[in-house]
């Protein structure tokens, strides 16, 4: 069960959901659509570079048991988040009502990712954290903008679809991380000896 629940996290499933509202905001409004993307990134680059730090250069903070932020979470919480708001405020209701939904399907997928032991509470936490900040930096000024959302029909068509078919796939991100890092690190530790 926790799996089936992780899997909505997976990037594999996230990022054509996030790629979907991108496109569906750049035909609505390109300053929300630029918005969006940026936090996007800037939220996952956090992310990569805890793994990045973790995987190739064994940084960690072992007191509390942290060594990356959990991607999963970060992504559930952020692209859900903002996928359902925008449908929510496209069928006439509240961003932010939208947005409670998706912040609870965050803390489900931190609960399973803590339940399948991939991560530890702290790491989930702040994947929450980071996420939940990333999607309402994007909601507060998507509830307070007048822009009438292109298509919502339509649009909810093609994230039902996209759901539907990028579900259960896995991204091989962490294989990625977990083989580049340690060339990464040595590279940035040498560059710094050669500052010093």
């Amino acid at each position: 069960m926790w799996t089936a629940i992780s899997n909505v996290g997976d990037a594999a499933l996230t990022l054509p959901v996030a790629l979907t509202c991108a496109i569906w905001l750049r035909l609505s409004d390109k300053t929300l659509a630029v918005r969006w993307v940026m936090l996007l990134a800037a939220g996952m680059a956090l992310v990569g570079i805890t793994k990045i730090l973790y995987a190739g250069c064994g940084v960690e903070i072992s007191a509390i048991g942290f060594r990356v932020i959990s991607g999963h979470t970060t992504l559930s919480t952020a692209v859900w988040t903002v996928a359902i708001a925008l449908l929510w405020r496209s069928a006439g209701g509240s961003a932010w009502m939208g947005a409670m939904a998706g912040l609870l399907i965050g803390v489900l997928t931190a609960f399973a990712r803590v339940f399948d032991y991939a991560h530890t509470v702290p790491e989930v936490i702040a994947g929450w954290l980071l996420g939940a900040v990333v999607a309402a930096l994007f909601v507060h000024p998507l509830a307070r903008s007048k822009v009438k959302l292109f298509r919502p029909i339509a649009a909810a068509a093609g994230l039902l679809l996209v759901t539907t078919v990028a579900y259960g796939h896995h991204a091989p991100i962490q294989a990625m991380i977990d083989n580049y890092s340690p060339g990464v690190c040595s590279r940035l530790w040498a560059g710094i000896s050669a500052l010093l």
